[in-house]
């Protein structure tokens, strides 16, 4: 008995090192909804979102099921790069409101049930920060003459890229080169981390070159201040009930930092800092590398348009501007039926295994930074929902770009503003109802910050709440369908089925609890049909239809038919159910 007693307080306490390494219990169940701030909703007619417009919709947003909130930069910013350009972390910018908005924020946020997490810009601030204003003095023995990397001396190469670079069309906007030239008090030159107007923060170096004495030890005491000061920014925050920050350029704070092994120890500390004080709280990695990041202490990271292959294979048509970038001459989400999924599949599955217990990964329907799903031939209520079909049922965290519950465009050849360059597509304001705004502000549709392209007042929230067969309502049903089931969240099992040499249809399983669903998605345009094994006993109901499909038991598989476009989630029996019957 004392045996068994011993051996069961030794797998209770392995399930709770499990839940904690995952991260807060809430994000077994989370679905996140990112916003652009400043295309969410205008409450003070100037044409640009702001926090009291994204008050003022959080009952929709409830609505849809989501249970938390990923907001783009608002912190006060010189608007270079999108809100990537932070003057000061501590201040929201005054074109979203004030620090009392966010907090008010937060607290109507809270009631309905959704946390709000930030964007944190941990590898760089904007020329204009104080800091770095301070860091350019002669002395350098002030308060922030270390948060940066300055010098006086670079290589021949580096200061041949700063030449060139300024041939550029657009220096300001050219990511060419390390180096920017200053001929600041301190020195005469720093270290960028994108645009000439974001210098790096100084997070030292794994390996500094004795001939370089400007590259200090991650141990030096600016690279330590750095570390506090993001720590502070954070308790900052959190302290007035914040829920977590996803976490911009993970993988770019340490310098020389060949094997990663001092960029593991810096997330490590900063997740073992953040667990003790705000165990609640969740660290979001942009790497899109997870078996890199989720191991180093973040509880989610992305698979997404680069890192880790794959994902541009599913949604990056080669005729959209992102599928420009990639070798695939189709995409798997093209009606064409000639994509593949081989890549995803492999990447998803190896990442899926070894970051299970430890924490999420991500799938995202779109960001401020690649297309929409709905862009060139992938333009039809049914082949979105097939998306979300795929998108939602998945093991992982799903993350809804505002407005790709409508079905949003992603518009091209649009003006570059503040930095979007070829993202000016994907920032366009939401759409709530007809007209030359969309309902996103009172300005003149000339003051807007981006043009709306409603397709006739069809592609807004109005019309399609009173549609039943709109993209937004399917995606509330599959929403709610996902937050029925363990089997259909972020923790069920899951199992491939189909072929990957024979992509359509893609047929997978998800289980837990005794629940068990079957998922087939059909993107291309022709009919399908596929056997895949099963344990069923041939009872399978239909949770959730796009187009047509059908099922039979047949000598223990399913044959699956499936018309063009379409998806289908089957529930089974359960079996001590049926065993009981």
């Amino acid at each position: 008995m004392k045996k068994f007693i011993t051996l069961l307080f030794t797998f209770l306490l392995s399930l709770n090192v499990c839940a904690r390494a995952c991260g807060p219990k809430w994000l077994e169940k989370a679905v996140f909804y990112q916003i652009y701030p400043s295309s969410y909703m205008d409450t003070d007619g100037n044409g640009i979102g702001d926090l009291r417009g994204i008050i003022l919709k959080l009952d929709y947003i409830q609505s849809l099921g989501v249970n938390a909130l990923w907001l783009n930069p608002i912190f006060e910013s010189g608007w270079f790069d999108g809100g990537y350009d932070v003057i000061d972390f501590y201040k929201v910018d005054p074109r979203f409101g004030t620090n009392s908005d966010i907090v008010t924020l937060v607290r109507e946020a809270h009631k309905r049930g959704i946390k709000v997490c930030l964007d944190l810009v941990a590898g760089h601030t904007s020329d204009k920060c104080a800091w770095f204003r301070e860091s350019m003095e002669r002395d350098r023995n002030l308060r922030y003459s270390d948060y940066y990397i300055w010098t006086d001396s670079i290589s021949d190469q580096d200061r041949k890229d700063i030449e060139l670079r300024k041939q550029d069309p657009n220096p300001a906007s050219s990511t060419r080169g390390k180096f920017v030239d200053m001929d600041a008090p301190h020195a005469r030159y720093y270290l960028k981390n994108y645009f000439a107007c974001q210098p790096a923060l100084n997070y030292g170096y794994a390996h500094p070159d004795p001939n370089h004495p400007w590259e200090q030890s991650v141990d030096a005491p600016g690279p330590q201040a750095v570390r506090r000061e993001m720590r502070n920014i954070m308790a900052f925050w959190m302290d007035k009930g914040i829920d977590g920050f996803r976490v911009d350029m993970a993988q770019s704070l340490v310098k020389n930092d060949y094997d990663g092994s001092e960029l593991k120890k810096l997330w490590t500390e900063m997740r073992q800092w953040k667990d003790m004080y705000y165990p609640e709280c969740v660290l979001i990695s942009e790497w899109s590398r997870p078996t890199e990041a989720i191991p180093d202490g973040f509880n989610i990271d992305f698979m997404m348009h680069f890192g880790i292959p794959g994902y541009p294979s599913l949604f990056f048509a080669k005729d959209t501007p992102f599928g420009e970038r990639h070798s695939y001459p189709y995409c798997y989400f093209d009606k064409s039926g000639k994509g593949i999924v081989k890549e995803f599949i492999e990447n998803f599955s190896e990442a899926y295994a070894k970051t299970r217990s430890l924490g999420y990964i991500a799938l995202p329907t779109a960001n401020h930074d690649f297309q929409r799903m709905n862009i060139g031939t992938r333009n039809t209520p049914d082949q979105l929902k097939v998306a979300f079909t795929f998108l939602l049922t998945m093991p992982c965290i799903p993350f809804i770009y505002y407005g790709d519950e409508i079905g949003m465009i992603s518009q091209r050849d649009l003006p570059s503003k503040e930095g979007s360059n070829e993202r000016s597509g994907n920032r366009t304001p939401m759409q709530w109802t007809p007209g030359p705004t969309a309902g996103f502000s009172t300005c003149r549709p000339e003051q807007l910050y981006f043009p709306v392209e409603t397709d006739g007042g069809r592609i807004t929230v109005s019309e399609e709440e009173r549609d039943k067969h709109s993209v937004l309502n399917f995606v509330r049903s599959l929403v709610a369908l996902r937050q029925s089931s363990a089997a259909l969240g972020n923790t069920g099992d899951w199992r491939l089925l189909s072929d990957i040499g024979k992509p359509y249809p893609l047929v997978y399983q998800r289980s837990a609890g005794g629940d068990t669903y079957i998922i087939a998605v059909n993107p291309s345009s022709a009919s399908v049909r596929v056997n895949v094994p099963t344990n069923s006993f041939g009872e399978e109901r239909i949770v959730s239809l796009v187009g047509k499909a059908s099922c039979r038991l047949e000598k223990g598989s399913l044959d699956i038919k499936m018309s063009g476009i379409s998806a289908v989630v089957f529930k089974q029996r359960d079996r001590m159910i049926r065993e009981k019957e």
